[in-house]
C-alpha cells in the first residue's frame, strides 16, 4: 500500500518544478514510510511512497519497465500478480523483480488500455509512457484505492491519492463546488465523481483514462467494468454449495505478504467470517483485534470473543472511552473535505491497534451492501410493497401532505415516526430510498440552507446522484436496485473512503475479500428473497457461515460501529456545538440560516429532539471549513 502524486503537462514538455511534487509526496508521507522517490521526464513529474508489503526490497518506485519504455507509480495490491508474471514472461517480457509492480508495467506494453481487465485487486494507478507520450490512469473496479486529479489553467494535470496532495500546488483552484454543501448535507460524504472542490475530481471506481501530449483538456474517462445488472438465475441451493468456496477463495489470494498479516474482528457476521476462512487458511494463529467501548449499548467485543475463543486467534482488544472525541480536527485533516461518518473514530483506533501488531489486515467491509444486510433495505422492501398498492399518481397527493405535516418525532415509539415514511410512499423506488437514506431529507436541508444558497443551486437535488445509477439498473428488483446504487454511492464515498484514510493515516494495508470483484460478479446474482428473507438480511450469506461461526454472532441484532453522539452534544461537546456551529466563518459562509442552527443545537440540548445526526454533519463541515481556510 502507497501514495502516489504526480504532474503532466498535457502541451508543454519543458521542466516542472521539482520542489512542487516533493511537498505533494512530502504531505502522504503517511501512507508510504518506508521509501519515496521520484521520476522526472519532459513536462512530467512522478513521485511515490512506499509501505513495503511483498518484494520489501527489490520493487522501488516509481519503476521503468525493462525495456525503459514505460513509467508507473501504483497504489495497492495485485492478487494475481504471480500467474500473470508466468504468461508475460512466455510472452518475452522481462522482470527485474518479484513483486507485482512490474507485472502492471509489462501487462500495459502488451494489452494497452486493456491491462486492467487482467488485474485482479485493489489499485490506483498511472502509467507514463514515453513513446506513445502518453499518461494512462486507471483505479480499481470497487474503488477501494483512491485516486483524484485536477488540471490547471495553465495545462498542467495534478493527481494523487489523498486531496491534499493537490492542494500542495500553489494554482490548486480551492473554489468550493456550489452543490458541494447540498450534496454532503444529504449523503455525508461529496459523492464521486465530484470534490469538494469545482475544479478537481475522484476517478470513478472501474474507470480508465489515456491522456496524450498535446490535447488541450482530459477526455471523458471509460467505464472498463461495472457490476454485473441482468436478473439473478441462481437457487437456493446452487447459492448454499458454492457461496463459501468462492469466498474462501477470495481470503486466500490475500493471504499473501512478506510482513505480518491479520484481520479486524469485530464481532459481526462479515469480520467474523473472514476470520474464520482465514482460520481454516494457515496453520499458525491469526492475529485479530477489536475496538470496545466503555458504553454497553455500543460493545460488540463478547462476540468478537467468542469468535477469537472458537478459533484460538492471537486476539487483541483496546476500549475506546465515551469521550474519545479529540479525533474531530484530527479526522478533518485526514479526510481533506467534509465527511461525516462518526464510526471514522472507531475505525481509527482499531486501525491503531492493528499496527501496533501487523502491517496488513483483511476486513468484512462490502457484505452489507453485497448481500442485503443493511436493517434500510427491510424498510425500503416494506415501503415497496405499500407502493405496489397503488399507482404513484394516486400516493403522491395521498401521501405528499401528510409528509408535508406530520411531525418529526424522535421521541416517540418508533411505529409513530411516520414522517419519512409518508414522504416516501409520495415518491417512486429511487426517490424514496434517496428520501430513507438522506442525513437530512430535502426539507431538513431546505430549512437549514439560506435562502441565496438554497436559491443558487438552481433546482440541483442530490437526488441526480441516486438517479445517475437508478436509471441504469430500473430493469432489476426493487432490493437490487438499491444495493446497486448503495455500492456506487454509500460503499466507495462512505465505507471505503473511511477506511482507507484512517488505515493508511497508521501505514496498514487493509484487504477487502468480499469486494473481490470475481466474488462480486458471482454474488450479486443471489436472488433477493434469499438475501432477504423473513426480515433477516444476509440471509443465504448467514446460512453457509453456520457451519463456521456461533448462532449468537449470526443472528443477533445488528450493532453497527457507533459512537454515543446525542450523549456527547448534551454533555462535553455541547459548548463546542455552539462556539463551532454559529462561529463568524460558518454564519458568513453564505450557506445556513442562522435561526436553524440555533434551533437544531438548543432543540438537542434540551432533550426535545435527537439532532446528534444532523449537528455532528454540521460539525464536520465547519472543521473542515476551519481548517481548509487556514491553508489557504
Amino acid at each position: 500500500m502507497c501514495g502516489i502524486a504526480g504532474i503532466f503537462h498535457l502541451t508543454d514538455s519543458g521542466q516542472l518544478d521539482k520542489n512542487i511534487i516533493q511537498q505533494m509526496n512530502d504531505v502522504q508521507y503517511h501512507r508510504g514510510p518506508d521509501a519515496g522517490d521520484y521520476y522526472f521526464d519532459a513536462g512530467v513529474a512522478l513521485a511515490h511512497r512506499r509501505l513495503s508489503i511483498i518484494d520489501l526490497e527489490g520493487s522501488p518506485q516509481p519503476m521503468q519497465s525493462a525495456c525503459g519504455q514505460a513509467v508507473i507509480v501504483f497504489n495497492g495490491e495485485i492478487y494475481n500478480f504471480k500467474a500473470l508474471h508466468e504468461e508475460l514472461s512466455a510472452k518475452g517480457y522481462k522482470f527485474n523483480t518479484d513483486g507485482d509492480t512490474e507485472t502492471i508495467l509489462n501487462a500495459w506494453l502488451e494489452w494497452g488500455e486493456d491491462c486492467v481487465h487482467h488485474l485482479r485487486g485493489m489499485f490506483a494507478f498511472a502509467i507514463w509512457d514515453k513513446k506513445q507520450q502518453s499518461l494512462f490512469i486507471a483505479r480499481d473496479r470497487l474503488g477501494i484505492k483512491p485516486f483524484f486529479y485536477s488540471l490547471l489553467p495553465n495545462g498542467e494535470l495534478l493527481f494523487g491519492s489523498e486531496l491534499k496532495v493537490l492542494t500542495q500546488h500553489p494554482l490548486f483552484d480551492r473554489t468550493m463546488r456550489n452543490t458541494t454543501v447540498e450534496d454532503y448535507f444529504t449523503f455525508g460524504y461529496v459523492p464521486e465523481p465530484h470534490t469538494v472542490y469545482q475544479n478537481s475530481f475522484k476517478l470513478p471506481p472501474g474507470h480508465r483514462v489515456l491522456i496524450k501530449r498535446g490535447m488541450k483538456a482530459i477526455p471523458q474517462t471509460e467505464e472498463y467494468w461495472d457490476i454485473p445488472v441482468h436478473s439473478p438465475a441462481m437457487d437456493e441451493s446452487e447459492v448454499q454449495a458454492q457461496l463459501i468456496e468462492r469466498f474462501k477463495e477470495a481470503v486466500d489470494i490475500r493471504m499473501v505478504a512478506d510482513v505480518p498479516l491479520g484481520a479486524f474482528l469485530s464481532g459481526g457476521v462479515d469480520s467474523s467470517g473472514v476470520v474464520a476462512l482465514m482460520s481454516q487458511l494457515q496453520s499458525d494463529p491469526v492475529n485479530t483485534c477489536a475496538i470496545g467501548f466503555d458504553v454497553k449499548a455500543f460493545n460488540e467485543t463478547e462476540f468478537a470473543q467468542m469468535v477469537a475463543e472458537r478459533y484460538h486467534t492471537n486476539h487483541r482488544v483496546e476500549t475506546v472511552g465515551q469521550d474519545d472525541f479529540d479525533l474531530i480536527d484530527k479526522l478533518a485533516f485526514l479526510y481533506d473535505e467534509p465527511y461525516a461518518d462518526s464510526s471514522a473514530m472507531p475505525t481509527y483506533r482499531v486501525c491503531e491497534l492493528a499496527r501496533k501488531h501487523v502491517t496488513v489486515a483483511l476486513s468484512g467491509d462490502g457484505g452489507d451492501e453485497l448481500f442485503a444486510g443493511y436493517r434500510r433495505y427491510g424498510l425500503h422492501m416494506q415501503e415497496e410493497r405499500f407502493r405496489n398498492m397503488l399507482p404513484l399518481a394516486l400516493r403522491k397527493p395521498l401521501f405528499g401532505p401528510l409528509g408535508a405535516l406530520y411531525p418529526k418525532m424522535d421521541w416517540a415509539p418508533r411505529f409513530m415516526r411516520a414522517k419519512t415514511t409518508f414522504q416516501s410512499m409520495a415518491m417512486d423506488t429511487v426517490q424514496g430510498y434517496h428520501n430513507s437514506m438522506s442525513l437530512l431529507r430535502a426539507d431538513e436541508r431546505k430549512k437549514l440552507f439560506s435562502d441565496d444558497y438554497y436559491n443558487n443551486l438552481n433546482g440541483y437535488n442530490s437526488l441526480e446522484v441516486f438517479r445517475r445509477y437508478g436509471d441504469k439498473v430500473k430493469h432489476l428488483d426493487p432490493l437490487k436496485i438499491a444495493q446497486y446504487i448503495d455500492m456506487k454511492t454509500y460503499l466507495v464515498g462512505d465505507i471505503l473512503t473511511k477506511v482507507d484514510r484512517a488505515s493508511m493515516a497508521h501505514s496498514l494495508e487493509v484487504r477487502v475479500p468480499l469486494l473481490d470483484h470475481k466474488f462480486i460478479e458471482w454474488a450479486f446474482n443471489t436472488p433477493s428473497n434469499h438475501n432477504l428473507h423473513k426480515g433477516i438480511g444476509k440471509f443465504s450469506f448467514k446460512k453457509a457461515l453456520e457451519p463456521h461461526l456461533p448462532h449468537d454472532v449470526l443472528y443477533r441484532k445488528k450493532m453497527g460501529f457507533a459512537v454515543p453522539l446525542a450523549d456527547w452534544f448534551r454533555g462535553p461537546l455541547k459548548q463546542r456545538l455552539y462556539d463551532g456551529l454559529l462561529s463568524k466563518q460558518m454564519l458568513e459562509s453564505g450557506y445556513f440560516d442562522q435561526k436553524q442552527l440555533n434551533r437544531l443545537i438548543n432543540d438537542h440540548v434540551k432533550g426535545l429532539r435527537d439532532n446528534s445526526a444532523p449537528l455532528w454533519t454540521l460539525m464536520m463541515f465547519e472543521a473542515f471549513l476551519r481548517q481548509s481556510r487556514a491553508a489557504a
